[in-house]
């Protein structure tokens, strides 16, 4: 399965960047883009693990829960 590298915005828009078959390829090519994007970008680099494109995109765009660290 390929490894799909978006920009996501703020107002969770996706824009997409690339494909790559190895997880190497696609973390360099991510922490190129944010060493490159400047201080006032609000959005931010992404690499997701999906069969397909249109599956990587509603991963994405699915808003996840918060995080639960102990009990309450």
């Amino acid at each position: 399965m390929p490894y799909f590298v978006y920009k996501v915005s703020s107002n969770r828009q996706l824009t997409y960047i690339d494909t790559k078959e190895r997880y190497q390829d696609a973390r360099t090519l991510v922490r190129d883009l944010r060493g490159k994007s400047s201080p006032e970008d609000t959005g931010e680099f992404r690499l997701i693990f999906a069969n397909q494109q249109g599956e990587a995109e509603k991963l994405l765009s699915t808003p996840r829960d918060e995080r639960v660290i102990g009990e309450d």
